[in-house]
Formats: structure tokens, C-alpha cells, sequence
């Protein structure tokens, strides 16, 4: 604790938001948009969410959560999972 100062200016996660302003996407070199909620800094461009472990951005794509692929585990139709095309259900 050099500077006194410091805790003030950290968000409730640790994240110090000057960090945050100059951070941006590896891949693309634009800026990201952090998700407090998921804790997770965000490159729009890139469809990628970096996780952010205790404070520290970790910006490698290895790590980077995809984010096209939510919309396939959040939920479908029912009726469009590949399991239902087999004839089971063509008696309705």
C-alpha cells in the first residue's frame, strides 16, 4: 500500500478502471467494453469476452470465452435440436 490513495480508486471487483480505459482486444486493436456483471472485458469486433481473474485482465485468446456460441447454450427451439429430426416426433 504505497499509495493511499490507490483503494479508492479500484472498482468493488479490483479492476483499476484507468487499466480498463487503456486495455484493448489483442486480435483486433479495439477498444473493449468491460461487463461488470460477468466480470468479463469484451471486444465487440472480435465476438470475444476476456475473464477477468482476481483483478487481472487475462488477454489471451486461448482464455477468451466465444460469445457466438451463447445463443446455441442458452436455449433453442425445442424442436430444432438434431435429436428430433430422427422420426420420433413426426406422428404429431
Amino acid at each position: 500500500m504505497t499509495d493511499p490513495e490507490a483503494p479508492a480508486e479500484f472498482t468493488p471487483n479490483g479492476v483499476d478502471p484507468r487499466l480498463l480505459e487503456i486495455l484493448i482486444c489483442p486480435l483486433t486493436r479495439q477498444p473493449l467494453v468491460y461487463d461488470r456483471a460477468e466480470n468479463e472485458l469484451i471486444s465487440k469486433k472480435a465476438r470475444l469476452a476476456y475473464p477477468i481473474r482476481g483483478g487481472i485482465p487475462i488477454m489471451l485468446e486461448e482464455e477468451a470465452r466465444d460469445m457466438d456460441e451463447l445463443p446455441e447454450l442458452s436455449g433453442g427451439a425445442p424442436d430444432a435440436m438434431p435429436g428430433e429430426e430422427s422420426g420420433e416426433g413426426e406422428g404429431r
